[in-house]
């Protein structure tokens, strides 16, 4: 079993395209490849965290979508979720802040980027999602939402040898 981190995947969320210039000919491409990689990344025993501004639509709509996702996963909502999206009966846990212990370090969950955080100077880390890729990245704090990475959900050891890389993170 594997724990995934991702944020802002917007489906059904026209705005998106335009607003953060994602390489989609129409929404209907941009859901159905971040439902094909979501499901190419993730197992169905996996562990996901999603950091908020998951879709727009209404309850229905997005009940579907998130059964068609694999894994056990969790919402840290973002701005762009709503109370409906909160009571998805597809979420194991939502909770606007989360602190996790994964492989021993620990690890702060919030839709926004902290500007500090819980034993930040004893090595714990920081993910987030909200700034969609823009912001510069601090150190041990990293943007896990799709415009940061591959259009899916990644693993901690994918996000902390991204930025050994250099790659965006």
């Amino acid at each position: 079993m594997a724990t995934f981190f991702t944020a802002d995947t917007h489906f059904n969320d026209p705005r998106i395209l335009r607003l953060d210039r994602r390489p989609f000919a129409d929404l209907a491409a941009h859901d159905a490849a971040l439902v094909a990689n979501w499901n190419a990344a993730v197992g169905a025993d996996d562990e996901v965290y999603h950091l908020g501004d998951f879709a727009r639509g209404d309850a229905a709509s997005k009940a579907a979508l998130l059964d068609r996702l694999n894994g056990r996963k969790h919402l840290v909502p973002g701005n762009n979720d709503d109370d409906a999206t909160a009571a998805l009966a597809g979420w194991v846990s939502v909770a606007p802040y989360r602190e996790i212990v994964w492989e021993g370090r620990r690890v702060t969950l919030c839709h926004y980027a902290l500007r500090t955080w819980r034993d930040m100077g004893r090595g714990a880390i920081d993910l987030h999602g909200h700034s969609h890729g823009r912001l510069k990245p601090m150190t041990r704090q990293f943007d896990v939402g799709v415009d940061a990475f591959p259009f899916r959900p990644v693993t901690l050891e994918e996000i902390v040898v991204s930025r050994r890389r250099g790659q965006p993170a």
